[in-house]
């Protein structure tokens, strides 16, 4: 590996460990640079300022998850409405653990939410790809009706975007986010379906939907 790559890993897995015990506000580039043994200048070298670590940080984490949700996406011995849901289930659930195990890192998402609103749009943009995907391979098989699928999986993201980082959303329970989650899913694949007994059988049933108490 480069010297300069391998550097900057152990920058953001220096920092990642210093946010997640005492948050983003109380961490300083002086100290992720000590617990680099790096001078604080030389931390400048490959990283202008904290916020631009946050952000490399987060690219990585969305990285991974497009990676995962698009290998769900790509599933082809499963119906197109059961990986739709399995996409936003995971979305979720993974979510809602990772705030939850790692309340520091929220903070991040806060800073990266009101200071770097594009990044959110980059992310949002590269979901929509596998999604519109889906959503073409679902009308070709005779799940979905036709439409515009670039424009509907762009309201797809817009009706959940609460579950994507529940946290900063609402102070709801995981199974009460579920349950919310499973409505909305249900009135998305309702106005997908293709009309008519043939496609009836493919579609989600109440029992495959996780129900939690209201």
């Amino acid at each position: 590996m480069d010297d300069k790559v391998s550097t900057r890993d152990r920058i953001l897995h220096a920092a990642m460990t210093r946010i997640k015990h005492y948050g983003y506000g109380k961490t300083t580039m002086a100290e992720i640079a000590a617990d680099c043994d790096m001078s604080p200048g030389n931390i400048y070298r490959f990283f202008e300022a904290k916020i631009d670590i946050a952000e490399a940080m987060a690219r990585l984490h969305y990285a991974e998850v497009q990676a995962e949700l698009g290998a769900i996406a790509r599933k082809k011995d499963v119906p197109a409405d059961h990986r739709l849901r399995e996409i936003f289930r995971k979305r979720l659930r993974d979510s809602f653990h990772l705030f939850e195990e790692n309340a520091k890192i929220l903070e991040v998402a806060e800073v990266l939410h009101r200071d770097r609103p594009l990044l959110a749009n980059e992310h949002l943009a590269a979901e929509r790809v596998f999604l519109t995907a889906l959503l073409e391979e679902g009308e070709t098989a005779g799940v979905f009706a036709p439409g515009d699928h670039a424009f509907t999986a762009e309201m797809i993201q817009s009706a959940t975007m609460k579950f994507s980082v529940p946290q900063l959303f609402s102070k709801l329970s995981l199974p009460r986010l579920e349950r919310e989650l499973e409505g909305v899913l249900d009135l998305i694949l309702n106005g997908l379906y293709r009309r008519g007994e043939a496609t009836s059988a493919r579609r989600t049933t109440p029992k495959e939907a996780v129900r939690a108490d209201a």
